[in-house]
């Protein structure tokens, strides 16, 4: 059994911390997601005519990101949060980049909700995953450089199993090695809040709700949890 956990420190630090996961068995992620082309589309369209924007440094939803990545030790300008970074190149680009459907469709998800978002290949997790701060020992391999090995600074927030990091600075970067692929078939993805103001409980569901909607059409099950202050465990795979 594989479970994604939550440290008690990390409930202590950022009681109000949620993370939404949509796990989903049996994926088709080598072949075209319509929906998921149409929600990019609409997004792009939205943001050339102006019915929509892209959101600023200072929305509030941004904001809780910088103040939780500078409470944990992290310069936010420096490494920015996911959110952040997607909707910096929204305004620059009017687009998010296009990688596999599974991929896409969390990042849309991400910028029209308000939260980070990522996922694992369940099929590199060896052993159970926790939110956690790094340690000393801890090792990272980023995301498009398999041969580079990084040690996180003692303190950052990570998600990891064992001493391999998958997640650097909580959502800043990606591990290499549980990236979702074409080959990927069961994956975790997961939505994150870190403030109930910036997005209350009510946000954080119907973005979930909304994952799960694009990825029904592509995968052969799907299972739901939460992750918070009151429940800081879910199980993963059996």
């Amino acid at each position: 059994m594989s479970r994604l956990t939550v440290a008690p420190e990390m409930v202590k630090a950022f009681p109000e911390a949620q993370v939404r996961l949509v796990i989903a068995w049996g994926l088709r992620n080598d072949a075209p997601w319509p929906e998921v082309e149409r929600a990019h589309d609409d997004l792009a369209a939205g943001l050339a005519n102006e019915t929509r924007q892209a959101l600023a440094d200072d929305d509030e939803r941004i904001a809780s990101w910088h103040d939780a990545y500078r409470q944990f030790g992290t310069n936010p300008r420096r490494f920015r949060p996911s959110l952040d970074a997607l909707n910096r190149r929204l305004r620059k680009n009017g687009r998010l980049p296009r990688i596999s459907g599974a991929v896409d469709a969390y990042n849309v998800v991400s910028v029209t909700s308000g939260t980070p978002a990522g996922a694992f290949d369940l099929s590199r997790l060896t052993s159970d995953v926790q939110i956690r701060f790094a340690v000393s020992g801890d090792w990272f391999t980023p995301l498009g450089e398999p041969e580079k090995v990084e040690e996180p600074r003692p303190g950052e927030v990570v998600y990891a199993q064992g001493n391999q990091v998958l997640t650097r600075h909580w959502n800043h970067r990606d591990a290499d090695a549980t990236k979702v692929t074409a080959d990927t078939r069961d994956a975790v993805f997961l939505l994150e809040r870190v403030s109930r103001q910036a997005v209350p409980d009510v946000d954080m569901a119907s973005a979930q709700d909304a994952l799960a909607a694009l990825l029904a059409p592509h995968a052969e099950e799907l299972t739901l949890a939460v992750l918070d202050e009151q429940s800081p465990e879910a199980t993963l795979k059996g």
